[in-house]
């Protein structure tokens, strides 16, 4: 259902919260399309739809509010570290 999505609760039940920094890492590679080294909103509203094949791409609120969530310096994108 749209906007129903919550980060938390995602990292929670994917296993990503319990995840080595490397394996977060290796993870952020594979949904980092462009190889930029940072997640911008265009890969972050086909998120989900990297861990479970014909999933829904987020909403436009879904992508911001994960985007608030993740991108810690306010620059509007998420960084591997």
């Amino acid at each position: 259902d749209p906007d129903t999505f919550e980060p938390q609760k995602f990292f929670q039940t994917s296993g990503l919260s319990k995840m080595s920094a490397s394996q977060v890492k290796d993870v952020f590679r594979f949904i980092d399309n462009d190889q930029s080294g940072y997640l911008d909103e265009e890969e972050l509203k086909f998120f989900l739809q990297k861990f479970e094949s014909g999933a829904r791409e987020l909403t436009e609120s879904e992508t911001k509010s994960l985007m608030a969530a993740a991108d810690n310096d306010g620059d509007g994108k998420i960084g591997a570290d």
